[in-house]
């Protein structure tokens, strides 16, 4: 095969290439619109009205956690790294310690894990309990 022949292919090849990556970059983006077509935020007339709106989603998210209470003597990791500023790595450190040293016996005695300060525990002290 001669360079001509083969910068043809090549070029011919490029293009399919191109072509069935922007269609299934265009099918993909289509498909997320519809499916996220019945989660579509509503259209306000004024600022104020989507400001209130976002200030009552904020609120009822807030109720949600709140309400949402952690057992830290039985909590997975999934559940731990629900709190405020608990990562993974911290919801990890809990639970070592849970198995190191046992149950805790206060909501204060997770300052004796690495990483976990007052700051943190008052927080979520109102979604902690034993």
């Amino acid at each position: 095969m001669n360079a001509e022949n083969r910068s043809f292919y090549e070029s011919s090849f490029t293009k399919s290439a191109t072509l069935a990556w922007g269609l299934a970059f265009a099918l993909f983006f289509s498909f997320g619109t519809v499916v996220n077509e019945g989660q579509a935020a509503p259209c306000f007339g004024n600022a104020q009205s989507a400001y209130n709106y976002l200030l009552t989603q904020e609120e009822l998210e807030n109720q949600a956690l709140s309400q949402n209470s952690i057992n830290i003597n039985r909590a997975s990791e999934g559940e731990l790294t629900s709190l405020k500023g608990i990562g993974s790595s911290k919801a990890q450190a809990i639970i070592l310690y849970r198995e190191m040293f046992g149950d805790f016996k206060s909501i204060d005695e997770l300052a004796k894990v690495t990483g976990i300060g007052a700051k943190t525990i008052e927080k979520n002290r109102s979604r902690l309990q034993l």
